[in-house]
């Protein structure tokens, strides 16, 4: 007060009366600005005090000028303190404020600390934003969970491979797989490892000569699988690959052969009726000739009479040449005549 009364002094100015309400009213909105605050996170600080999370109530002021939920930010820091894992608030905050799920990530960071895990804070928020479960994941590390091959929800109950004797095998697999933190981020995920697996299933079950190979030593497929080092480049470690069910589906090999018989026979059928399509166009060609042939005959028999009109002029042909010729051209038209009726005879009696 007297430190105000003196500065209107050496103003030279004159001194109001109401001066002390200039000082009074600014610093009154101050303490029940400071009073409201204190009363509403008095509960947050006092968990913070009692549990040594180093949270005092200017932080969680500038929590709630920041937009960030004090609540989330204290009670994931006393997770912290409690479970012997040294943080900053100022780290929390920032995870939270790019998106970051806070407890789930301090929850995580506990489960991996008493299973031995390394995991560190950044890592874990890394795994965390990048859109990944980091809880399951450190879940997964601590218990191991199995995964079906095929994956029933795509709609397929088996993995169907054929053997080199052309029968067709259905097998069924579960894939027991444990979460590689290191190479969470940016590594394959469960359907990569499904895929894989499917894969090297089939290839298995298509280099053994024999079905019967497969059926009665199973445990070949997946030791030859999990050989094979399927889980390079992705976020598992395969533990182990077991077949739950092996299952005899179709003769492929046989339906194939049918398959292509019955093509065999259809390309022959068709040479065959290109053959025969050749063989009609040759009969009919060949009733062309004849009947070009026999034109010609007729041609050449019209000129007989006037060859013998010419022989008869020139005296190269007698009289009785003439009717000798046709006496011969009688007797074969009989013999014509007879062979044809007998011809119709043998006939008519077959049919009989």
């Amino acid at each position: 007060m007297n430190t105000a009364y003196g500065f209107f002094l050496a103003q030279g100015t004159q001194v109001p009366s109401n001066w002390l309400l200039y000082v009074l009213i600014p610093v009154g909105i101050a303490v029940i600005i400071f009073l409201i605050f204190f009363i509403k996170y008095f509960s947050l600080w006092l968990q913070a005090f009692m549990t040594k999370a180093d949270v005092g109530i200017f932080d969680l002021i500038g929590m709630t000028l920041r937009k960030v939920n004090a609540t989330t930010i204290v009670r994931s820091k006393i997770m912290a303190v409690q479970a012997g894992i040294p943080l900053r608030t100022r780290d929390l905050e920032a995870h939270y404020l790019a998106g970051g799920n806070v407890p789930r990530v301090i929850r995580s960071l506990i489960a991996a600390d008493r299973a031995n895990i390394k995991l560190d804070y950044r890592t874990a928020t890394g795994i965390d934003l990048a859109g990944r479960d980091v809880q399951d994941a450190v879940h997964t590390s601590v218990n191991p969970k199995v995964i079906d091959c095929p994956d029933p929800k795509k709609g397929r109950e088996t993995v169907d491979g054929v053997s080199k004797d052309g029968i067709q095998l259905k097998a069924k697999a579960r894939i027991t797989v444990r979460t590689n933190i290191e190479r969470l981020v940016g590594g394959a995920t469960e359907e990569t490892i499904i895929a894989r697996v499917g894969e090297g299933i089939v290839s298995t079950i298509g280099s053994a000569t024999s079905h019967k190979e497969v059926l009665a030593n199973p445990d070949s497929i997946s030791k030859t699988v999990l050989a094979k080092g399927l889980d390079a480049g992705s976020a598992f470690e395969i533990l182990s690959i077991d077949i739950a069910e092996v299952s005899v589906g179709e003769n492929i090999g046989a339906k194939l052969q049918g398959d292509q018989a019955e093509a065999d026979k259809r390309v022959a059928q068709a040479k065959a009726e290109e053959r025969r399509a050749a063989a009609v166009a040759r009969e009919q060609d060949m009733k062309a000739l004849t009947q070009e042939n026999r034109a010609k005959v007729v041609l050449a028999e019209a000129e007989i009479p006037l060859a013998m009109a010419y022989a008869f002029r020139e005296g190269k042909l007698g009289i009785m040449d003439y009717y000798s010729m046709r006496n011969i051209m009688a007797d074969t038209s009989m013999r014509e005549s007879i062979s044809e009726r007998t011809k119709g005879k043998e006939e008519h009696g077959k049919t009989m």
